[in-house]
């Protein structure tokens, strides 16, 4: 089955999931837009990206687009789109979706009349006029953009950045997703010492772990797509002993987190057991700003914003002693910071910077990768 599929993503993470999708998944026909990713493929390139991808939020099956200026024409172009051949007689599908800058804004409206819409067409199929939506689950996602709407299936179900190893987390946890663009972005493959001192509940040393080892983050989990009697389920059979097959978990790396506070720290090592990735990942208690920062190596860090964790002045005066600790290291250094004086109080202009938002809070990640500083 030809699809069209689409990866949302956080902003500022288009480029890079688009690189997931031509270089690992091998594909070509591959378009970043503000905020997601379009690409082609069948049930296998479907498979593949839910359990490959490091840096997208999930994956859709774009079902089409057309105008929709008022709840006739949302109605009509909802109807006029194949929902049969995806929704089984007793599949539950339920809607959920946005509007902005379009006349149709009343969100629950909006649910209502494509529910009806999908409805009416599944019943003219199946010659039933009451759906139980007892059986798996097909998630219908729509958007309304400048009076165009758009519908897709939802085949992930719990957001990809669910790997699955990270049950507890501390106050302030950073996505999954975003941790792995981190590591991509400093472009680290396990060549060279890791560092993260502020570990917090060890997400991006186990995302580290989990790239170097070519482990596959959606190995641990199950997607919604994988109940659809549309697909054959051999395809995700195979699609996971492929992602099996290609992790070399007996690799080792060196790989250290810290964190000051030690319940961090059991958290991290529990985190690390879960991802599989214990055997190469070390965490341990230590001050990031009394920490040896004297070797080679890659450190890459979400300190505290001083929006959830400390107020701004501490979050600036940490900015500060750090800056002190690690100038003169020699290590590549990726700090993500959404204070727009982070540079003034670390005390060094960063040699790139890149736009990248943590959930809602936007932030930048500071790149020192230019020795000539010293």
């Amino acid at each position: 089955m030809e699809l069209t599929l689409c990866c949302p993503t956080l902003f500022g993470l288009e480029g890079l999931v688009a690189d997931e999708l031509r270089f690992g998944g091998k594909l070509n026909d591959v378009h970043a837009e503000n905020g997601r990713v379009l690409f082609e493929g069948d049930e296998n390139t479907l498979a593949w990206a839910n359990l490959n991808l490091r840096c997208a939020e999930r994956v859709l099956i774009r079902l089409g687009s057309f105008p929709a200026k008022t709840f006739d024409q949302l109605f009509e172009g909802v109807r006029a789109l194949p929902w049969e051949q995806f929704i089984t007689k007793d599949g539950a599908f339920p809607v959920k979706g946005h509007s902005l800058n379009s006349a149709l804004h009343s969100i629950p409206d909006c649910q209502k009349i494509i529910k009806k819409a999908v409805v009416s067409r599944l019943g003219a199929q199946y010659h039933q006029n009451w759906f139980e939506e007892s059986g798996a689950k097909y998630q219908i996602q729509f958007s309304i953009m400048h009076d165009t709407a758009e519908l897709y299936l939802d085949t992930s179900g719990a957001g990809l950045h669910k790997r699955g190893y990270r049950a507890n987390s501390n106050a302030a946890p950073l996505r999954e997703t975003l941790a792995a663009a981190m590591v991509k972005l400093a472009r680290w493959r396990g060549r060279e010492p890791f560092v993260d001192p502020f570990c917090g509940s060890g997400t991006i040393a186990i995302e580290a772990a989990m790239i170097a080892q070519r482990r596959a983050p959606g190995l641990m989990r199950a997607f919604d797509a994988e109940k659809w009697p549309c697909f054959d389920s051999s395809v995700w059979r195979r699609a996971r002993e492929d992602a099996i097959g290609m992790a070399d978990g007996g690799a080792r790396f060196d790989i250290v987190g810290s964190d000051i506070d030690p319940a961090c720290v059991q958290l991290s090592i529990e985190n690390a057991r879960k991802a599989g990735v214990a055997n190469t990942v070390f965490f341990e208690q230590a001050d990031a700003v009394s920490r040896d920062y004297t070797g080679n190596g890659v450190l890459i860090a979400n300190p505290p914003y001083g929006e959830r964790l400390m107020d701004l002045q501490e979050a600036e005066a940490l900015y500060q002693k750090l800056g002190a600790a690690i100038g003169k290291s020699p290590m590549k250094q990726y700090i993500l910071s959404s204070d727009p004086l982070f540079e003034r109080c670390f005390g060094r202009k960063a040699d790139k910077r890149r736009k990248l938002y943590n959930g809602m809070i936007k932030c930048e990640l500071h790149m020192y990768f230019k020795h000539s500083r010293h």
